[in-house]
């Protein structure tokens, strides 16, 4: 049944493939991985540890010792034994971004500014950098591993093996290596390897690997169960329909594991910004020491030569190229964790700007299961015959609808003959049975077929299918939908967040405003063909504002692709819906879209923060260092310092408890 005998469908724009990464945290100018996942915490802080200690043993020398050349010797001998730990690293990094052609990276200032603290005499300074900038770098690493943490559970949900029923013998298999058809026997406790149609009788279901809640859902026979839902109580036998890198929860994976690849504007931004800007420091650090000789009376190479090297640390953008990147993966991770999956950085950023959220209602703020509540027959049909054809009909349509059809009219009989089915967008479904043409759908549909009805007169307020046989009108069917027990507080919330709702529907108006009436949406049209809801969006977009669109992913290409971020209601329907769309709600509730823009919003904020931070601290370093006013170690905390305070409110957002928000 086309969409359109309640809405005008739902189908997510298509979008280029995703390119492959491991999850990495990349960016320009800062290009190593930060994903040391398989050392432990006291491997990442070892050297970190051995120059500090060395370090320390260099300023309990230089208390001790006269200086004289002996002493000096034994000096150089120990920083240089301190440096090494923390500071080969860097050096080596800013080798290999040189021989990338990226000549100006944050590693290079940093070389250059310890080995200028070296050849002025200023060894523990120069040591003190390199140490604080690696404890900086190992607490990156740390909060880059606890924002993927929510995501890695993801890894962990499949198990490797499964029981596969051979000649009714269980027997051990890996699960990559199982096929389609066979029989799965899943004890009490254990997790589903690969998605499947259960062919137990009933079976509770834990689905949080899926969803984010673990609320039991409860399956019958010939019900869709997917990888990674748990088996809670009894032995059940699941069937394999889809193959182990096929299964919905492969296509999760690929979507979270990839959402680095697609940046935000500000992330684009910081960049580009920091290849302009980290060459310009190199310059300007270059004139400090140099272009007072032709000024002032007194002029000191080596005081010079120090504010330079202190300016080329302050000017470090690790701050930026580190937090803002993990600011957004923050976001990502906190809805992952919530059930929401966001396939870029991008999109947070769009999500954030909404103004106007569009959606649809069948599958979106209804439940999308339907139940027959009345067959009215015209005089000179038989009843039994018209609902054998729609049930023929119906078959060849995916919609719930179909569902409710075949559920109320039975098994459906094989001697019938159809040919020449085709489904016809924004009004129904035609085809020829045993020879008759059968049309069922909306009246649009009558009326495109110049079919004589009293449809226009009818006043229900459920959804309506008619049905005709070779021209002529046969009757029409009643089918009811139910509203979802959130929808209506998921519109609450988002109007009191300042966004307006909208309901597009080609579903009849009748029943359209009644369900807008009862969860509270003013905006509400129905009667809408594919065409009609485009039309609706773009005079929205006229007015210059960000669009949501909320399907749940079967036949709305046209809306999808002109709104600014598309929200699919996929948990555990439409494969299409991972595949495809921006926003991915798990457990197809409503009450994840106003959660979403909550998460985005919250880490834009996190983000601009860190930007005004870094800045604000570095532009008054920077002044102090270039008039002498500020030291290493000042440079070290306008660095250093502000890039772990950045990395701490980026990691923020992963505590925020977004329900009670």
């Amino acid at each position: 049944m086309s969409k359109e005998c309640c809405t005008t469908g739902e189908h997510t724009k298509p979008v280029s493939p995703i390119p492959q990464n491991n999850l990495q945290h990349d960016h320009e100018g800062h290009d190593h991985s930060h994903d040391h996942s398989d050392q432990t915490v006291f491997q990442l802080f070892l050297p970190a540890g051995i120059s500090f200690i060395l370090l320390a043993a260099g300023l309990l020398l230089d208390y001790w010792l006269k200086p004289d050349w002996f002493t000096d010797w034994i000096r150089l001998a120990l920083y240089l034994l301190a440096y090494i730990p923390v500071g080969f690293p860097v050096i080596k990094e800013a080798f290999s971004s040189i021989k990338n052609g990226d000549f100006f990276s944050e590693f290079l200032l940093m070389t250059i500014a310890t080995g200028g603290a070296f050849a002025i005499g200023e060894y523990p300074e120069g040591v003190a950098v390199m140490l604080f900038y690696s404890v900086g770098e190992v607490f990156q690493t740390l909060a880059v591993q606890k924002a993927k943490l929510n995501i890695k559970t993801l890894l962990d949900q499949r198990p490797d093996e499964v029981t596969i029923l051979k000649n009714n013998i269980p027997t051990t298999i890996k699960a990559k290596d199982a096929s389609i058809g066979e029989i799965i026997q899943l004890k009490p406790g254990e997790k589903l390897a690969l998605d499947g149609e259960l062919l137990s009788e009933t079976a509770s279901f834990n689905t949080s690997a899926l969803t984010g809640e673990s609320k039991p859902d409860t399956k019958k026979t010939g019900d869709s169960v997917l990888a990674g839902m748990i088996n809670l109580n009894t032995l059940s036998l699941v069937k394999i329909n889809t193959a182990y890198e096929d299964s919905k929860l492969s296509r999760i994976l690929e979507l979270v594991q990839n959402a680095s690849s697609q940046k935000a504007k500000s992330e684009l931004f910081i960049r580009k910004f920091a290849k302009i800007y980290t060459p310009i420091v190199v310059v300007l650090a270059i004139v400090i020491t140099f272009l007072p000789y032709f000024f002032v009376e007194e002029y000191e190479f080596r005081n010079w030569l120090y504010r330079a090297l202190v300016f080329l640390v302050i000017s470090c953008p690790c701050a930026l190229v580190i937090s803002i990147p993990l600011g957004y993966f923050g976001g990502i991770g906190a809805a992952s964790r919530n059930g929401i999956l966001v396939k870029g950085s991008n999109f947070l950023d769009i999500l954030a700007s909404v103004k106007n959220v569009v959606m649809d209602k069948t599958g979106t703020m209804t439940e999308g299961v339907f139940k027959v509540q009345q067959v009215h027959i015209e005089k000179g049909f038989n009843e039994e015959e018209i609902l054998v054809l729609l049930n023929i009909l119906e078959s060849k349509s995916t919609h719930p609808i179909a569902a409710a059809v075949h559920e109320y009219a039975g098994e459906i009989s094989h001697d019938n003959v159809m040919k020449d089915f085709e489904e016809i967008a924004g009004h129904g479904l035609k085809g020829t049975i045993d020879g008759k043409e059968v049309l069922a759908g909306n009246f649009k549909l009558m009326e495109k077929f110049d079919i004589p009805h009293s449809l226009n007169h009818i006043e229900v307020s459920d959804t309506l299918i008619a049905v005709a046989v070779d021209g002529q009108f046969a009757g029409y069917v009643t089918i009811s939908d139910q509203i979802k027990e959130d929808s209506s507080s998921a519109v609450t919330t988002l109007q009191k967040m300042g966004i307006k709702v909208t309901m597009l529907s080609g579903d009849k108006q009748v029943v359209v405003k009644e369900i807008a009436d009862k969860i509270g949406i003013t905006n509400a049209f129905g009667d809408l063909l594919p065409e009609d809801k485009v039309n609706k969006v773009k005079e929205i977009k006229a007015q210059n504002e960000t669009v949501a669109f909320i399907g749940d992913g079967v036949n709305d290409a046209p809306v999808v692709a002109l709104s600014d971020v598309g929200i699919a209601m996929g948990g555990l329907g439409s494969d299409a819906t991972i595949e495809t769309a921006d926003v991915v709600i798990q457990d197809d509730r409503p009450s994840k879209i106003p959660m979403a823009i909550k998460i985005s919003r919250e880490t834009r904020k996190i983000v601009w923060q860190n930007v005004i931070l870094a800045f604000g601290v570095k532009a008054v370093v920077l002044i102090l260092g270039a008039g002498g006013l500020a030291t290493m170690w000042e440079a070290v905390f306008a660095d250093v310092g502000v890039a772990l305070l950045a990395i701490l409110n980026a990691v923020r957002i992963q505590n925020m408890d977004f329900i009670k928000k």
